[in-house]
């Protein structure tokens, strides 16, 4: 082991095992595994927050593909390496699994995955693989070379690989892994509310012809026995010849667009969007603006991972797709109480009236009020829950978008955006109501500018009034307009936007003051074009008379006013100098 520190990153579904690999790792010196997790969720989180604080702190990965047992699993362990490589293309990666089919761990070495390690190997064994990789180097366990040659029943003792082959591998690897990082560069970009339409169209040539460059790498670097073993990878444009159209077919039956695979790349997109500042853009308050910023950041994150438990848990017990709607307002429940419970902790206490009181549990109470003034106002979350677990297709903004397209990703993003915002105002809501001016809250969570009793009152009261304009003027508006407003994350902060969706059973169900709103914006929209054209032609007729006859006839009178005291003057003249003539 050599003298330089080493900070690694534990991913492992299985706890005693991570467990005990921490112990074991904690004895070696110059080892430290800073983090420890069980899902890619969290440690995308992780990664995304080491990222924007010092990105050199973190030495490499060292994870399992999913479970290690199930096909599905394995899958997606393969496809979170591609994001992993895509995002962070010069972090190492370790793989510690219990898997040895040598297709899996070939796709994986041609991914970017720098080393791989059966689970059971020697301690010793493993911190020298640690400690090769996390220098830049490769580790592949040496009883597992038939990943090198995976013909390699068909060879004779003495047969050597293809000419050339280490160069042509390093080639296709180092070529993939840039072609994958501005991929993910340029998909970012076009996550972007607001973007115009020639920046759009442009981006998304650039991304087709990636995509096309990965394709063609792939088939012109790739031996044909490794090229059997390879996974199709995802894609969800349309390809730029007719060439590529026939794998773009193959690859939509790919195990690889299973909904875990949708479900993990749009989370991993919000997870960067979250890097953008989160300051509210806005002129609409938001519960979630007392908070400082990383607290923010913090309560969002740990709503998108209860929201990726909780999916997991929906296909583990196979929800059927006509239950998601009768379900719909329970699952946003569990998922507020979740977010609640572990962003301030089980058993947090906070003094009050000098008695302790339970955080959680006082918050919790809240619950019908949360639910009916914004949990179940959230629109399109069936839409979404759909999209992630059945791979249906997104029928938003008049438009319908096939489930691997481009622009079904981006409408999702935006619905899950809002979910997570909408959610994390539904988690502050009962705090401003029962805790708002608790010392202790204040100084854990709000941001410096909110600290005084008067602003903290003028920040509730904006709130209330926010209520107001949206219960009897905004909502019955955007109902009639057909329409949802939704909040996203844009790189300026946070920014609102809004999609199209029919809404006629809402507008039937509208009355008292919201239906009155309704009805004066038909009587507006009856009477606008007649009474501004009566305007105009009254206007019309106002600047006809005031300047071809009021404004004619004061030219006139001003004329002979002006006429006569010239006539007076030269009157005058001639008396004063026949005057000066007699005298």
């Amino acid at each position: 082991m050599s003298d330089r520190h080493l900070k690694l990153l534990l991913i492992d579904q299985d706890p005693i095992f991570r467990l005990g690999l921490g112990v074991a790792l904690e004895a070696i010196p110059n080892l430290e595994a800073i983090a420890s997790v069980e899902t890619d969720t969290v440690a995308l989180q992780i990664l995304a927050e080491i990222a924007q604080e010092d990105p050199n702190q973190l030495n490499l990965v060292v994870l399992e593909f999913g479970n290690g047992r199930s096909t599905t699993s394995q899958q997606l362990g393969l496809q979170f390496c591609r994001q992993l490589r895509a995002l962070y293309p010069n972090l190492p990666i370790l793989l510690l699994s219990s898997v040895q089919e040598q297709g899996l761990l070939l796709a994986a070495k041609h991914i970017g995955v720098n080393g791989y390690c059966p689970k059971g190997t020697p301690l010793t064994e493993l911190v020298a693989a640690i400690q090769q990789v996390a220098d830049g180097g490769s580790y592949w366990f040496e009883h597992m070379q038939a990943i090198t040659t995976p013909n390699s029943s068909l060879l004779t003792p003495h047969s050597s690989p293809l000419p050339f082959f280490k160069l042509r591998n390093n080639l296709h690897l180092s070529g993939i892994a840039h072609i994958d990082a501005t991929l993910a560069a340029v998909t970012a970009q076009l996550q972007v509310p607001g973007l115009p339409v020639l920046d759009r169209a442009i981006l998304a040539g650039r991304r087709r012809e990636l995509l096309a460059a990965r394709w063609l790498l792939n088939r012109l670097l790739v031996s044909p026995q490794e090229r059997q073993e390879e996974p199709i990878p995802v894609v969800d444009d349309q390809p730029l010849t007719a060439s590529l159209s026939s794998a773009i077919q193959q690859q939509i039956v790919s195990p690889l667009l299973s909904p875990g695979i949708l479900q993990s790349a749009l989370f991993a997109d919000c997870v960067n969007k979250l890097q953008f500042p989160l300051q509210n853009v806005t002129n609409i308050p938001l519960e979630i603006d007392i908070f400082r910023e990383n607290k923010k950041r913090e309560l969002l994150y740990i709503i998108l991972q209860k929201l990726a438990e909780q999916l997991d848990e929906l296909r583990t017990f196979k929800i059927e797709i006509n239950q998601l709607c009768e379900v719909k307002a329970t699952l946003l429940g569990d998922l507020w109480q979740a977010a609640i419970t572990d962003f301030f902790g089980k058993f947090s206490r906070v003094k009050l009236r000098n008695k302790n009181i339970e955080i959680v549990n006082l918050l919790l109470q809240n619950a019908e009020i949360v639910q009916r003034d914004i949990l179940n106002k959230i629109p399109l979350v069936y839409e979404l829950y759909c999209y992630l677990l059945f791979q249906t297709e997104l029928n938003i903004d008049n438009n319908s978008y096939p489930v691997v397209s481009a622009e079904a990703k981006t409408q999702a993003l935006m619905i899950l955006e809002n979910l997570l915002i909408q959610v994390g105002n539904g988690v502050v809501q009962p705090l401003l109501n029962s805790l708002a001016d608790v010392e202790e809250i204040k100084q854990n969570f709000y941001g410096r500018k909110l600290f005084s009793t008067r602003e903290i009152e003028r920040f509730r009261n904006d709130l209330s009034w926010k209520y107001r304009v949206r219960n009897y003027i905004d909502e019955p508006k955007a109902v009639f307009e057909s329409r949802y407003d939704l909040f996203v994350i844009a790189p300026r902060g946070i920014a609102n936007t809004s999609v199209y969706a029919p809404r006629n059973q809402e507008l039937e169900k509208l009355s008292n003051i919201p239906l009155v709103v309704t009805l004066l914006l038909e009587f507006s929209d009856a009477i606008a074009p007649r009474f501004k054209s009566l305007l105009a032609f009254v206007g019309s007729g106002m600047v006809f008379i005031l300047t071809q006859i009021i404004g004619r006839g004061l030219g006139l009178i001003g004329r002979g006013i002006l006429q006569g005291i010239g006539s007076v003057s030269l009157a005058e003249k001639n008396f004063r100098r026949n005057s000066d003539r007699s005298k």
